[in-house]
This record gives structure tokens, sequence and C-alpha cells, in this order.
């Protein structure tokens, strides 16, 4: 499945299904369904098969994609965690060792914006920098989980934009929190794909355009923690909700290694796809 949050032309905001071009409404007749998927995932323990039991009525709805907005598939998650320096290729042309376990920082849910979503471009930063990523949406509760068993507490994956003020990062020494929670920092979307709809998820390619120049263009298979040895590490220390995100690094290419380094400006169009999730296209205003 592939879950969307979207808004109907009324203003309602809507939990739906993507099904090719058209948007399977999971709130048209069911009154108990709630819009919000952080809710949906708290109150049901095996929440798939309870959205498969709501999406095959026949009595739901169906609109056509391009006649409704689609909004972030989770608005307010209780945390967002980032992971740095966590792909083979970005620390060789970073020249970084390899850390020895992750590198965790998080970000707010107030940057969080929809999959095409203006994002507004910060008066205090001359430098925005792209950082595509593929996101793991935790589907349970999870505490001192095993990397065994760590895919039991995966719901879903989605594409983001890790966007990051590198000029704020390097003031002082390593800045994340002001870095990377400006306004508009997190587009994400656009959709929350099921974990059933990817094969494996340490094979999917990842990439970033700008104004339709490929930048980023990296494979999840280089990944130096992968999904299962962060959700054991992060379970050890702190408890995983249902609906938290971890957003898993990102691939070498960033704007801020090239030479000269090249930053987003207002008027840049930022495209980001996840294979096997999908594409984010984010206009950059002033």
């Amino acid at each position: 499945m592939k879950l969307v949050q979207f808004m109907l032309n009324t203003g309602k905001i809507h939990l739906g299904v993507l099904d090719g071009d058209s948007v399977i409404d999971l709130n048209s007749h069911v009154n108990w369904v709630p819009i919000d998927l952080v809710r949906f995932l708290h109150e049901h323990d095996q929440a798939y098969q309870k959205l498969k039991e709501v999406v095959s009525d026949p009595l739901n709805q169906r609109h056509p994609l391009n006649k409704v907005h689609l909004l972030p598939p989770i608005k307010k998650p209780d945390k967002i965690l980032g992971i740095a320096q966590n792909y083979t290729d970005y620390c060789q042309e970073n020249k970084l060792k390899h850390p020895k376990e992750p590198i965790v920082f998080s970000k707010f849910a107030s940057t969080i914006i929809g999959p095409y979503d203006r994002i507004k471009h910060p008066t205090c930063s001359s430098a925005v920098d792209w950082e595509v990523e593929l996101v793991v949406v935790i589907g349970k509760a999870a505490r001192n989980v095993k990397a065994a068993n760590a895919f039991d507490y995966v719901f879903g994956y989605m594409a983001t934009q890790d966007l990051t003020a590198k000029d704020w990062m390097y003031k002082n020494g390593e800045e994340y929190v002001l870095s990377k929670n400006m306004e508009h920092f997190c587009p994400i979307g656009p959709c929350i794909v099921t974990k059933d709809e990817i094969l494996d998820p340490h094979n999917l390619r990842v990439r970033t355009w700008v104004n339709g120049e490929l930048k980023q263009d990296g494979n999840t298979s280089n990944l130096i923690f992968k999904i299962d040895e962060l959700i054991e590490h992060l379970s050890s220390v702190i408890n995983l909700l249902p609906g938290d995100l971890i957003c898993t690094g990102t691939p070498s290419g960033v704007g801020s290694n090239r030479n000269p380094p090249e930053y987003l400006k207002p008027g840049d169009v930022l495209t980001t796809e996840v294979e096997g999730v999908g594409k984010l296209r984010n206009h950059v205003v002033g």
C-alpha cells in the first residue's frame, strides 16, 4: 500500500491510499478511521491488516489524483531522527573515516512540509544544501530491539530531503540543531510505502536533481549502518514510537562538496527520488 494524507477542495483532510491515478478515500464513509496515520498506528497493533480491511471496502470513494492536494503523509511524529555520515561514498567524498557507531541528530516536526510544497529559503543562510534520504517509518513501539527482529517494527518507507544550512552547521564546530531545523527543511513523501512492497530496502537508488540537473545518485547498498542496526542502536537508548521517522543518511554529491560549492537559491526546483517510493518536487522561493 501507498498511504497518503490529502486535502480536497473543501479544505477537509483525509487519509488515503494511492491506486494508479486515483486515491482511495479511507474517510469517505468509515467514521472510525482517523485522518492522522500516527494516531492510527498507536491505536492498532496490527495496523497493516486493519488498513487492508478498510481499503477493500467497496463503498470507499475514489478521487482523481490530479484533483487532490497531497500533504505530508505524517505531520506530527514524536521523533525525527537523522543519521550523519552513514554512506561509504559520502565519507570518501569528505575524506572521513567510517564512524564507529551511528551519529544521531534530531529534526523538529515543525520543519515538515509536503511532497510538492514550496521551500521558503531562509534569509539567515546563504548555504542551503540538499541531502536525499530514505526514511524508515516505525510501526509500533520499540525498546531494546535486536537487529534480527528489527524489521518487525518497520511500517514502511518514505523519501525526504534533509535540508541543511551549511554555513550555520560550521559556525561552531558542527551545529546540527539550528542548521537542520529551519522552516521547511524536511519535505517528505510523496507517500508511505508499506514494507511489503519494498523487497530490499538496502538496494534502492536515491537521487537529487536541481533544475533538472542530477546532483546525487546513490544507492542504499552503501549504507554503513543498515536499517536493522540503526533500530537496534536507537532502541537501546530511547523508546521508538509508532510514526517515528528515521532518516538514514545521504550519499555523495551534496552541494557543499562541489568545486565551487553549490547551494539552493530562490527559483530553484528541487526533485528528490527514492526508488520504489516516489518523487518529491519542491520549488524554492524567497
